[in-house]
């Protein structure tokens, strides 16, 4: 019995150093796999701060207006002038369509005379 009991129990310690074996090259995988993936968002950072410091360098607003000059035989490009604008009282809204009445009138003065 003792031996059964010591055999069953040096089974059990290898099955458990068997699957500790086994989880710790999965974390390990794991974590390489992290580890990538974080090496891969800052190379996508660092090409967007790239490509944000090119966009800003080609938005340079006395290289657009050299653009304009150039072009503008072709593209009729003028500035920006303040009376160009208008206030919002001036903008026409849509008129809204009001739904049909439904309820008959003599139904509206028969409910408006018994309160």
């Amino acid at each position: 019995m003792r031996s059964l009991f010591l055999l069953l129990s040096a089974l059990a310690v290898m099955s458990l150093a068997f699957w500790a074996y086994r989880e710790n090259y999965r974390t390990q995988a794991e974590l390489a796999d992290v580890r990538g993936l974080q090496n891969e968002i800052g190379q996508l950072r660092e090409s967007l701060s790239v490509l944000k410091a090119e966009w800003a360098y080609l938005n340079r607003p006395d290289r657009l207006r050299e653009l304009a000059d150039i072009n503008f035989e072709r593209l009729g490009l003028l500035p920006f002038e303040p009376r160009q604008f208008g206030g919002v009282s001036q903008v026409s809204y849509p008129a809204v369509a009001l739904p049909p009445i439904t309820v008959p009138i003599d139904t509206i003065a028969l409910n408006e005379g018994n309160p």
